[in-house]
């Protein structure tokens, strides 16, 4: 079941979402904004270019603060202003304004959070998509929309991303830390 306008307000003021202006709470959805810290590929190739993924390797990346410039084709990492705290029942969906995408900004299809995924920033992975265009990505500027959903049961402990996952603690954008 999606969480609508109501639903989202109380699961707001529960604490389950920091740092969500009232105004950001839509019908079905709620708008997340950027945080201070985005990570770009760097240009210093190490092993040749090439990342070994079965390795956990990660490609190498450089950290900026405040804004970026992202080139045509470029990749970067960003961060929400956000944190997150999801209740055993509940998980999230993260998807790009339409607006951003229109300008030529496209978020690749890894924002899914699961329930009990804590004490995290939502990290956001971009691909400038023109050919001709650089896309200045700012903080606090919208990042895109939160699609929230009611399961049918909670998740059980021993099976819960809070055990399971990598990335609960993250307070700002986080490169790669090889699949499980």
């Amino acid at each position: 079941m999606i969480l609508t306008h109501n639903e989202l307000v109380k699961l707001v003021k529960d604490g389950a979402i920091e740092n969500v202006k009232p105004e950001h709470v839509n019908g079905a959805s709620i708008d997340l904004t950027l945080g201070p810290t985005f990570w770009l590929e760097s240009r210093d190739l190490h092993n040749g270019g090439v990342v070994d993924l079965s390795a956990k390797e990660s490609p190498s990346m450089v950290e900026s603060k405040g804004s970026i410039h992202l080139q045509p084709g470029e990749f970067c990492l960003a961060g929400t202003e956000q944190v997150f705290h999801l209740p055993d029942d509940i998980a999230a969906h993260f998807m790009l304004k339409s607006s951003l995408a229109r300008a030529g900004l496209n978020h690749l299809f890894a924002g899914f959070a699961d329930p009990t995924w804590h004490s995290s920033v939502l990290t956001l992975e971009y691909h400038n998509t023109l050919r001709h265009h650089s896309l200045i990505l700012r903080e606090g500027m919208k990042a895109g929309q939160l699609v929230l959903f009611k399961g049918t049961s909670p998740v059980p402990p021993e099976h819960s991303y809070a055990v399971k996952g990598q990335y609960c603690g993250d307070m700002q954008a986080q490169p790669s830390k090889g699949a499980r």
